[in-house]
């Protein structure tokens, strides 16, 4: 939550920052920015091998979380467009190193029977940040005259609290004695993560690609009439409730079938989309972006859980390593494809093309659970 209050509160000034202050073209903004998510996809995987290798995954969590802190001041003190790179790559170097070793961290310390309500909690609470930081930004910007650089010093405080927060307040379980170290990207090692575990990585990417970024529900939004220092408000919203849906749905999950829960989730998802598709008009947009954040809550969380129970205690990193990269990837192709809809057919082609990803999920998923319950 710390570190993601930290993130927003410069993540969501930045693009205006480099575009007015620096005046850094759109087409760089877009390089940075593409350059700097590339690279936390292939650091993930990475990550979450050397974390089962090592069989420690705190040090990676601080090493990541660490570097997203030292990355912090740099926003502040940037002049030039190779500065604001370097500060988002380091960023997002962090955030790699620190994701999968984190979840697979979460999943070791939670006793299986508490494991959705932990990931639920935890997806809670990276939420709430999600909402806080650009609040927070908005005051300060309001109270300080747009000061970009003041807002950017006070995000160091939150980023730095966090790192002290996981070296003082965390302790991870000690290996078991005589462990022996061996490659979790061996030919054994990838069999041993089964065939349900592949299925989870699979669902999830395409369920990714019917959920493609939820910068779209802003455009959508601004279709609809609402003024640009408003825009903000839609993320808000949705994340508002999402962090609060995510704890109860959380729970929900370990008191039922996961397959049921999640293809719920994709039933919200379609009923999002074709309210989003349907009017640009306020009222259903704003019922869309509900939607879309109860959607959020009864998945996101439960889909790492999923990953937690299919995958051998050991491998848990190179789990949530893999897991990430290809969801990753179809969050990337999603809304690539989702901005080319919305420019050459329009925006209700844009959600139409989610609906259909999204029955396809839901069809998968039917197909899976049917074929489970005849074995």
């Amino acid at each position: 939550m710390l570190m993601d209050i930290s993130s927003e509160m410069i993540h969501s000034l930045l693009p205006v920052f480099m575009v007015t202050t620096l005046g850094i073209s759109v087409f760089v903004v877009g390089l940075i920015e593409g350059a700097a998510e590339a690279t936390a996809l292939i650091v993930k995987v990475f990550s979450g091998v050397v974390s089962d290798y090592w069989g420690k995954r705190k040090p990676l969590a601080v090493l990541g979380y660490g570097l997203g802190a030292l990355s912090k001041p740099l926003f502040a003190l940037a002049t030039t467009s190779g500065f604001v790179l370097t500060a988002r790559l380091m960023d997002r170097v962090g955030k790699g190193v620190r994701g999968a070793p984190r979840d697979a961290l979460v999943a070791d310390i939670t006793p299986p029977e508490l494991r959705g309500a932990a990931f639920g909690l935890r997806q809670s609470l990276d939420t709430v940040g999600a909402f806080v930081g650009p609040l927070l930004a908005m005051g300060l910007m309001l109270l300080w005259a747009n000061d970009f650089r003041a807002v950017f010093w006070v995000a160091v405080i939150p980023a730095f609290l966090c790192v002290a927060l996981l070296i003082f307040g965390v302790r991870e379980p000690e290996r078991p004695p005589g462990a022996v170290r061996t490659n979790p990207i061996s030919r054994v090692n990838l069999a041993r993560l089964g065939s349900a575990y592949w299925w989870v990585v699979g669902i999830g990417a395409v369920f990714t690609l019917a959920r493609f970024s939820e910068a779209f529900l802003v455009l959508r939004a601004q279709q609809g009439g609402l003024g640009l220092a408003w825009t903000p408000l839609v993320l808000i919203g949705m994340n508002v409730i999402y962090a609060a849906c995510a704890y109860p749905f959380g729970k929900l999950a370990d008191r039922m079938s996961h397959t049921t829960l999640l293809a719920w989730g994709l039933v919200l998802l379609i009923a999002a989309d074709a309210l989003l598709a349907y009017s640009n008009q306020w009222g259903w947009v704003w019922a869309g972006i509900s939607m879309w954040g109860l959607h959020m809550a009864m998945t996101q969380g439960l889909l790492a859980t999923m990953v937690a129970d299919t995958a051998p205690e050991d491998l848990r990193g190179t789990a949530y390593g893999f897991f990430n990269l290809m969801s990753g990837l179809a969050m990337l192709v999603a809304s690539g494809l989702a901005g080319l809809l919305w420019d050459q057919l329009g925006a209700s082609f844009t959600f139409m093309a989610g609906i259909v990803f999204s029955v396809a999920a839901l069809v998968l998923l039917l197909l899976r659970a049917a074929s489970e319950n005849r074995k």
